[in-house]
């Protein structure tokens, strides 16, 4: 007798606990809807001239009121979502959602830089997992069109974009009153 889809047993949804106890296998999984992925290969060299730069710019002018990490760190959204942004920021005064485990809620400010195997993940799947978990604001770097997007959330909760950021435009965030940065200057150390 076949079995219909409604009669096959479905797989339970992965929670932290189940993704704590993941034996270290040498790759970097996230959680994203209650299903275990995988995630792409080690970042490209320009991934990780971008990202060292921007952690470089913040902790220039942020770290007196905000907390910097970068990847790997897991930012416990929910039990069925856990995920490693490239660089996050805590503002000191909401410090005590950073624990032993991770960052225990929504950062200030969540950062992906694209890679060529996280594009949809970053823009569609983990843009709204970040929305739906009020993360206030959120950017997505694109090292090959040398842009920054950035994301805030609206009074509906909704994120919407309020400025792509290019070459010379100076970077700011009425969020983030600490931030300010020329965009190229992300770039500058990047591989030709």
């Amino acid at each position: 007798m076949k079995k219909n889809r409604e009669d096959q047993a479905k797989e339970p949804p992965v929670t932290y606990d189940v993704y704590a106890e993941l034996p270290d296998d040498g790759q970097r999984y996230e959680v994203l809807g209650g299903v275990l992925e995988l995630m792409s290969p080690g970042p490209a060299t320009a991934h990780q001239a971008v990202s060292r730069e921007l952690e470089f710019l913040f902790m220039k002018s942020c770290r007196m009121d905000y907390i910097i990490f970068d990847a790997p760190v897991d930012v416990i959204l929910s039990e069925s979502n856990v995920v490693q942004p490239d660089i996050l920021m805590v503002h000191r005064s909401r410090q005590h959602i950073v624990t032993k485990r991770g960052i225990e809620g929504s950062p200030d400010l969540v950062v992906e830089i694209l890679s060529p195997g996280s594009r949809k993940r970053d823009k569609v799947r983990k843009f709204a997992i970040y929305e739906e978990h009020g993360v206030p604001e959120y950017w997505i770097i694109d090292a090959e069109s040398r842009t920054l997007e950035q994301f805030q959330l609206s009074d509906g909760g909704r994120y919407a974009l309020v400025q792509v950021f290019e070459g010379n435009d100076p970077v700011t965030s009425t969020s983030l009153p600490c931030v300010s940065f020329i965009i190229d200057e992300l770039f500058r150390d990047m591989p030709v």
